[in-house]
């Protein structure tokens, strides 16, 4: 078992590999009772070491793409498309195969901790028992690792025999943070992991996440609403709307420079410091039902640069002129998106 990092001052950029450790690729999941696919054609990647964000409102389906590097989708969907992990595909794994993935290679960071823990079960019990029934390691070891790691995120010793119910939200949200981290895993799935604490132990966490990465390489996925957290501390962004990809690209350049007109609707809708007492930005409208079937862009109809094309014809995703890796699934690609071009609701 690896030892934790000691705190580094900065988390370089990893460099470039040929296979990342997840690799989603025409990710399409429909559920009875739908007119469209929840996810329509996803494509996502997470190179060793790389920090990727995953930003978009509420049912865009941010969750349920991360979740789907554990196999954890929902029961009677129909599943189009690969994801691989480690360059396995985790649509065509057994039980017994993905049980060895989620005790060891992949772990997830769940938004609500509370769902995440067993009420009836102590603390300790629940960092442990992932890695004694795997038999990474044994008893001794679990606790002492457990220790370790709860040290890590501002927790101690005390906190392995108490039950969920004796701890505030914040403390558990550390301490299913510190369970993910329990069995050295390639790739860290962060579905909104730092919602719960407060600014300072936010920082602390991402802190912690950030050595994780840079010491060992580990792939984070990490889903959120805060596009200044996503700017932040990311490498790489993908902007989802209703199941697809909107934009992706470096960070740096996805948010100075938008190409999309929803991601440039986010970002004016953030509030700022800069502006205390103005008026927020709101984008008009509401995302799309899934009971209604969906022609064109899925933005369109909220979009203030749609024209007939858009309504009628879904953009493919196309590359940003002068930037390879910047790609815009937009029909006005070609132009900026103004970061202020947003309707008041």
């Amino acid at each position: 078992m690896r030892p934790l990092p000691p705190p580094a001052s900065a988390s370089p950029t990893p460099p470039p590999s040929a296979a990342p450790t997840l690799d989603i690729q025409g990710l399409r999941l429909t559920l009875p009772g739908t007119a469209r696919p929840v996810l329509d054609g996803v494509d996502l990647t997470v190179g060793p070491g790389e920090t990727v964000a995953l930003v978009g409102e509420s049912g865009s389906g941010k969750s349920l793409t991360s979740r789907g590097a554990l196999g954890l989708l929902p029961a009677g969907a129909t599943v189009e498309g690969t994801v691989l992990v480690e360059g396995r595909d985790v649509l065509t794994m057994d039980a017994d195969r993905l049980r060895a993935l989620r005790a060891g290679t992949v772990a997830m960071i769940f938004q609500d901790p509370r769902a995440a823990l067993n009420p009836l079960r102590r603390i300790g019990d629940f960092l442990t028992e992932g890695v004694r029934s795997a038999g990474t390691l044994d008893e001794s070891g679990a606790r002492d690792r457990a220790v370790e790691l709860l040290e890590a995120v501002g927790l101690d010793a005390t906190a392995l025999r108490k039950y969920p119910s004796q701890v505030s939200g914040g403390m558990l949200q550390r301490v299913v943070i510190a369970a993910a981290l329990m069995g050295d895993p390639a790739l860290l799935l962060a579905d909104e992991p730092t919602t719960a604490l407060d600014v300072t132990t936010q920082a602390e966490v991402i802190a912690l996440l950030a050595r994780l990465r840079a010491s060992f390489r580990t792939g984070l996925l990490f889903v959120t609403h805060d596009l200044d957290l996503a700017a932040a501390i990311s490498d790489r962004v993908y902007v989802m709307y209703a199941g697809r990809i909107a934009e992706t690209g470096p960070a740096d350049v996805l948010f100075e420079r938008p190409r999309h007109p929803y991601t440039a609707a986010l970002l004016a809708s953030t509030p700022r410091l800069t502006t205390p007492g103005g008026r927020l930005s709101a984008i008009p409208g509401q995302p799309p039902d899934l009971r209604t079937p969906l022609t064109g862009c899925a933005f369109a109809a909220r979009c203030p640069l749609a024209t007939g094309i858009c309504r009628e014809t879904a953009p493919e995703p196309l590359t940003v002129p002068g930037r390879p890796e910047h790609l815009a699934a937009c029909h006005h690609s070609d132009r900026p998106a103004e970061k202020g071009a947003v309707v008041d609701a």
